[in-house]
């Protein structure tokens, strides 16, 4: 998939080691959003939603950061993208985190009748979620739900859940197999998807089914909810927290005169 980005949503942006993020919180998100599910999926829109983690991805794989600077939309999560903002004299009040706009989108979708499809995670956190989305969000509507091998897919396996996706007709493409395998698979599957909008959201399906506890919004606002998901899975999040971090500050420090000069043009 070598198509450009349609880069019509008029944001302010920021470069962090060769990666674009828009400036952007979570109510202008949701605008985005929705103004593109009214459009119609004349292509399928690819949003990224990711803080330090997908920046030093990006920054230590070529690759990723050309799938990241494809995207219609880069929604900043974390809190170092909101002090390296500030660092920069940026506009970034907080943190644009996937599991807040999730919310005020179910909460938009109840009024609305729009309709979700969530590709990732188990068939039993996926049944789990669907039975409580559709209870409390009567009125948003769950079209499919896909559970993926845990294994390279084959081309066949691959068009039957595309297939499969397209047929429900969702709004919106919610994608949890975490990043960066997410962002990789919106990117190489957006162009067989007649789906408006698409968007990789990590953990999130665990949050709102119940699964993995959510962090409260005082610790995340205050900087420290890497601190508290490591505290709860430290088998899943060591080497992003323990390694991956330090390198990615270590990384930023070193790059600092760099940073500053590409968001001075």
């Amino acid at each position: 998939m070598d198509s450009p980005p349609v880069n019509d949503i008029g944001l302010p942006t920021m470069d962090i080691l060769g990666t674009r993020v828009h400036l952007v919180q979570n109510p202008q998100v949701l605008e985005i959003i929705q103004s593109w599910i009214e459009a119609g999926p004349d292509h399928c829109r690819f949003v990224v939603n990711t803080g330090f983690h997908g920046l030093y991805v990006a920054n230590e794989d070529p690759e990723f950061q050309k799938i990241a600077n494809s995207a219609d939309l880069f929604s900043p999560d974390g809190i170092a993208t909101v002090w390296l903002a500030k660092l920069l004299g940026k506009d970034l009040p907080r943190r644009a985190t996937s599991a807040e706009l999730m919310q005020m989108y179910f909460e938009a979708a109840n009024e609305k009748g729009y309709r979700s499809f969530f590709f990732g995670d188990t068939e039993e956190t996926l049944q789990i979620l669907k039975e409580k989305l559709e209870e409390k969000y009567t009125g948003h509507k769950v079209v499919g739900t896909c559970s993926p091998p845990f294994r390279k897919h084959t081309e066949e396996e691959r068009q039957q859940m595309i297939d499969m996706i397209n047929e429900a007709k969702p709004d919106v493409l919610w994608v949890g197999l975490g990043l960066p395998k997410q962002e990789h698979w919106i990117y190489q599957n957006r162009d067989k998807l007649n789906v408006p909008v698409a968007m990789g959201v990590g953990a999130c399906f665990g949050f709102f089914s119940g699964k993995v506890r959510r962090v409260p919004h005082w610790v995340g606002e205050s900087g420290f909810e890497w601190a508290w998901r490591f505290l709860a899975e430290p088998k899943k999040l060591w080497r992003r927290d323990m390694i991956d971090g330090p390198r990615f500050i270590s990384k930023v420090v070193a790059n600092w005169p760099n940073i500053k000069k590409a968001n001075r043009q």
